[in-house]
């Protein structure tokens, strides 16, 4: 029983630290929003780079919102498959018809390696018409200013590619409110708390800018096919080659599709061991921005139970405050607030299991994790 209680300590005093940690990352969070003035409209070639595989709910809207920027310039979307009953390829010939707008469509069932979106990626480049490429995930919603402020970015000296801080939106129903509750709530303050402190050098699917000479230079797409972590590979390779991945104050939106809880789970276990994988000492240490359930465990272990339930509540309103915050940057409500309890101690089982993860589930196919970072393909439990 003494180890128990020794144990409970030790989680109660973690969660003081994290509410310490929750409170300096709500200041850096607003510092880092700060009001700044509007970029220019620009006449910029650009290429969007969207890699598809079957239709979210909110496919049509997603690319669309890509099209609708305050830009004068050429933009080419061009969106790839692998499978010719592919259900986006139906999205993509209406949203043809219905814009003016240079929208190519690429259908090449090639593989090059264990990573479908790398391969679908390489299949897409000989019809990439314009220098600047912009890569991002097809749950991706963006602003009309998102292209003026990205180029803005890749402009700055010595930088190498642009990539967005963003936060969740559930499309379907319960389980991706919670899943998006997790991206806006949990993510984002710690992505934006590593950014401003120069801990953290991401760049991530939401979007990554680019010139394609500076693509040419890190060995292209065929580089990476082999990684789980495609994102952050590209951005380790342009910072080998002594450049930046800018990340500029604004956010844009990831559409969560999860309908069950089976989905979110394989989606947000997949995305933590990815995470785990590149920077585990990181990842470790993100357990300080989960002060709620750590208060929990500690005052179930831990005899002094008016401290316990003390630290629960100012967990409970340190992690409230952040999340409103985020609610009005973002100018919308990602989840009930009652919600939030749910959602932090799921994001903890998560965390938990991760260390525990040796495979991963991407889009119906199995992918084994090594242990530098490369993945290969399990055919006899893919689907």
């Amino acid at each position: 029983m003494l180890g128990f209680a020794i144990l409970g300590w030790v989680l109660l005093v973690s969660a003081a630290a994290g509410i310490l940690y929750t409170v300096a990352a709500l200041i850096v969070f607003r510092r880092f929003f700060a009001p700044e003035p509007a970029s220019p409209r620009r006449s910029d070639a650009v290429t969007l780079l969207k890699p598809l595989h079957g239709a979210e709910p909110l496919l049509a809207a997603n690319l669309a919102s890509f099209l609708t920027q305050d830009h004068d310039g050429p933009i080419q979307l061009l969106c790839g498959v692998q499978r010719s009953d592919d259900r986006a390829i139906g999205v993509v010939e209406r949203l043809k018809t219905a814009r003016e707008t240079a929208i190519d469509l690429v259908i090449d069932s090639a593989s090059h390696g264990a990573s479908g979106k790398i391969s679908n990626l390489i299949n897409m480049m000989p019809r990439a018409a314009h220098p600047i490429l912009i890569l991002s995930d097809s749950d991706m919603v963006v602003a009309p200013d998102y292209l003026p402020h990205l180029l803005a970015a890749l402009d700055q000296p010595d930088t190498g590619a642009v990539t967005c801080l963003y936060r969740g939106r559930g499309d379907v129903g319960f389980w991706s409110r919670l899943g998006a509750a997790g991206l806006s709530y949990q993510f984002l303050p710690g992505a934006v708390f590593g950014v401003a402190l120069g801990l953290a050098r991401p760049c991530m699917g939401s979007t990554i800018a680019m010139r394609r000479e500076t693509l040419d230079r890190i060995g292209g797409f065929a580089r990476f096919v082999d990684v789980l972590a495609d994102d952050y590979a590209i951005g380790a390779a342009i910072h080998a080659l002594g450049l930046e991945v800018a990340v500029p104050p604004m956010l844009v939106t990831h559409g969560s599709a999860e309908r069950s809880f089976a989905e979110l789970w394989r989606h947000e276990l997949r995305w933590g061991a990815t995470v785990r994988g590149v920077v585990p000492g990181a990842y470790a240490g993100s357990v300080i921005g989960m002060p709620l359930p750590l208060a929990l465990l500690g005052s179930v272990l831990a005899p002094a139970h008016a401290i316990g339930a003390l630290i629960v509540a100012l967990s409970l309103l340190a992690r409230t405050a952040m999340a409103l915050a985020v609610d009005r940057q973002a100018r919308a409500r990602t989840a009930p607030l009652w919600l939030l309890p749910v959602r932090d101690c799921l994001t903890f089982a998560i965390f938990v299991a991760t260390f525990f993860t040796r495979s991963v589930d991407w889009r119906g196919q199995r992918l084994r994790m090594g242990a530098d970072g490369r993945i290969t393909a399990d055919p006899e439990i893919s689907a």
